[in-house]
């Protein structure tokens, strides 16, 4: 079989679903051709490769490449101020009816130019990358007016200029009511939906468009008309639900067959059973719910029992979640949610993929992306158990 390049004596983690667990092989072989994976299985199996590279793994773990599918990582300044407000006592409700929170990245996001959201979300794409991502999806949200929005996604796709990645975007205007618009919020919806998702579609500037249903975001109805206008669009939809009150947004977006529905602590059963029966993928955000000490955990139990496909994600951003670790994530996922090791490298891996509508990564088999994470362990678990040590050995983008 010809193939660019093959990585023999490997163990693998193919997280295939149609191989038990894992998808675990012990001697195993890795073949990639133009990008794409010609051969992933046993040594035992393999066909003989005439290979113009071939990488001896030294009884390495092979897992996919990670996906991050929940992230926030352009925007400029910080909010650390507001870390102290919450350890004086402050809640993040409060400080957002403060005028904290979202609108203040705000202000700082619509000040920067493009380039300067472009240098300072590098050094938070190159974290994820270090431990392992190939994919990334990254949303605006914090210009809250159609030339800022636009320009942060201009500056999310620029990354990619940057930098060996996939990065998908998501319009996340209806984020916030920007303060030019707080005592007419439906007036600001009908802006995104008549003027801010056009745009964004005309100029194929995003991959889906996300709502924040929330008592502080924005309402069912809403996020209804938000929704409906980018399916007018031809845009996926996705939705942050259930993180501080139960709005019965997961619902609601996977009723309208979202991606996926993000947070989910105060989900309810009927948010279960809509999602597990449109096959909408509850991606969980432990970092957001470590950093704002929350107390309600997501129902795993029910989503498991219910076959609702769990994806995990660093939800990286300035005021709750400022954290660009996915192994960290898989860690806190364990220790706070109770998910299994199998779960856990499903929820950066297959899942992942899942939850952005991507079905041609997030496994190791024959004609998937070749994106590889190459690992310095002896055993998956690894990956989950530690804190703070990354043992990546290699990061393999497209088959290189």
């Amino acid at each position: 079989m010809r193939c660019d390049r093959v990585w023999i004596n490997a163990r693998l983690a193919t997280l295939d679903p149609e191989r038990e667990g894992l998808g675990e092989v012990d001697r195993g072989v890795v073949a990639a051709l133009d990008g794409r994976i010609a051969y992933a299985g046993p040594q035992a199996e393999a066909p003989a490769f005439d290979a113009a590279q071939t990488i001896d793994c030294e009884g390495r773990w092979i897992t996919p490449g990670l996906i991050d599918p929940h992230t926030h990582l352009v925007f400029a300044g910080d909010r650390a101020h507001e870390f102290e407000l919450r350890l004086a006592g402050a809640s993040y409700e409060e400080i957002a009816r403060a005028g904290g929170g979202i609108v203040s990245t705000m202000t700082a996001t619509r000040a920067a130019s493009k380039a300067d959201l472009v240098a300072t979300a590098l050094p938070r794409l190159d974290a994820l990358i270090a431990e392992g991502v190939t994919t990334v999806e990254i949303k605006s949200g914090y210009g809250l007016s159609l030339e800022a929005e636009l320009k942060c996604l201009r500056a999310a796709r620029a990354l990619a200029d940057h930098r060996r990645i996939d990065i998908r975007t998501t319009l996340l205007a209806a984020h916030a009511v920007p303060p030019e618009f707080r005592h007419d919020p439906d007036s600001y919806v009908d802006l995104v939906c008549s003027q801010m998702i056009p745009a964004v579609a005309a100029a194929g500037l995003a991959d889906a468009v996300d709502v924040f249903c929330e008592t502080i975001g924005f309402t069912r109805a809403q996020a209804r008309k938000v929704f409906e206008a980018a399916h007018r669009h031809g845009l996926k939809i996705k939705i942050h639900a259930e993180q501080l009150s139960n709005q019965n947004g997961a619902a609601l977006a996977a009723g309208l067959m979202a991606l996926s529905a993000d947070h989910l602590e105060h989900l309810d059963a009927d948010g279960i059973e809509t999602m597990a029966a449109s096959g909408t993928v509850a991606t969980l955000l432990p970092g957001a719910y470590y950093f704002t000490r929350e107390h309600q955990c997501p129902p795993v139990e029910a989503l498991r029992a219910a076959g609702v496909p769990m994806a995990l994600a660093t939800d990286c951003n300035p005021g709750t979640s400022p954290l660009t670790s996915p192994l960290l994530v898989m860690n806190m996922a364990a220790t706070l949610f109770r998910m299994t090791v199998e779960e856990c490298l499903a929820g950066v891996t297959r899942e992942a993929a899942r939850a952005l509508g991507l079905s041609d990564r997030g496994v190791l088999r024959i004609g998937k992306v070749c994106d590889l994470a190459l690992w310095d362990i002896e055993r998956p678990a690894e990956l989950v158990y530690r804190m703070g040590f990354n043992p990546l050995h290699a990061r393999v983008w497209k088959g290189h």
